[in-house]
């Protein structure tokens, strides 16, 4: 249930220091990072998928640590094409050419939901194992364990004058959740990873009468792994997450069946991936993205990678990642 969130996060996007992009053309790379960001960056470390954060929800299933390619082989254009040329297109890591395997609807106005029961993007909610405190005004939900992963998280939800509310409704107009993750996941008995994650996202204008909701947040996720890939190499993997949203504006949608994209704001992404084949030295690749949102149909992103950085595109509503 990735819509519900908690804890408080203190890891920030500095300690996880990530770079640069490929470009399209196969040359004049470390030919064992780039094979290693093909796949290392599809997909976020195990246990994010719990938080609050930009990246792309994942399908549901059991959340799986990653487990390298064979050896780096194979035809690396074709594995992570970075920048892609002419035809405006790109292929990249993930689903429209961005990281983690894309981006989260709500930051590309992929959520065309209304004001119902659902509330709209980056609206918070809460199940049967929630607590309402009346002296702290938090509502906290769990520890529930769940394929491995130990889930904690504490909500506030607030009216527009300030009044702490046991559960949201059309009133609420403020929501602080943050969300603890911890545990240890098993890829098909060949991979094991200790998983950390955590998220703190406030959320305001989620009345049904406010005119535009305002997002601030960040996250954070490690997964440390060891086990053997399918060539059946040992290895060890430290795969880390994070993203800061800051000032994040989403006007209400004039029909409220249409998708509503952000105006104004950041969104800061990275990941880290340092992996071992036992016997040889460890191989990093890191990567960032930085998306601005400045009221226009087309979001800017800085997409810098193991040292080189691209400005691009991305269309709005979900466009895909456009680079020279």
């Amino acid at each position: 249930m990735r819509r519900f969130h908690s804890l408080k996060v203190t890891v920030t996007l500095a300690s996880i220091s990530v770079a640069a992009c490929n470009s399209g053309e196969v040359t004049g790379f470390d030919r064992a990072a780039f094979s290693l960001a093909a796949s290392a960056f599809n997909t976020v470390p195990a246990g994010v998928g719990e938080t609050s954060n930009s990246f792309a929800p994942g399908d549901g299933s059991m959340p799986t640590p990653w487990m390298p390619d064979r050896v780096f082989g194979g035809p690396l254009g074709m594995a992570f094409g970075g920048f892609a040329g002419g035809d405006g297109g790109v292929r990249g890591p993930g689903s429209g050419g961005l990281m983690g395997g894309g981006m989260d609807g709500a930051f590309v106005g992929g959520d065309a939901r209304g004001r119902g029961s659902e509330r709209g993007p980056f609206a918070g909610g809460i199940d049967d194992s929630c607590v309402f405190s009346a002296a702290s005004g938090d509502v906290t939900c769990g520890p529930t364990v769940r394929n491995g992963l130990t889930v904690t998280r504490v909500s506030t939800f607030k009216t527009a004058a300030g009044t702490a509310q046991a559960k949201p409704d059309s009133t609420t107009d403020s929501d602080r959740t943050r969300i603890a993750v911890s545990g240890t996941v098993t890829r098909r008995d060949s991979v094991t990873a200790t998983v950390s994650s955590s998220s703190d996202r406030t959320s305001i204008g989620l009345a049904f009468n406010s005119t535009k909701r305002t997002v601030n947040g960040k996250s954070s996720g490690t997964e440390t792994a060891a086990g053997k890939n399918r060539d059946g190499q040992s290895f060890t993997s430290v795969r880390t997450s994070g993203d800061t949203t800051v000032n994040l504006i989403i006007p209400k949608a004039a029909n409220s069946s249409a998708p509503s994209y952000p105006t104004a704001g950041t969104v800061t992404r990275a990941m880290r991936v340092v992996m071992t084949i036992v016997g040889s030295a460890a191989t990093t690749s890191t990567r960032r993205e930085v998306v601005t949102y400045d009221g226009s149909a087309t979001a800017k992103v800085s997409v810098t990678q193991d040292g080189t950085t691209k400005a691009c595109t991305m269309a709005l509503p979900r466009g895909r990642l456009v680079c020279p």
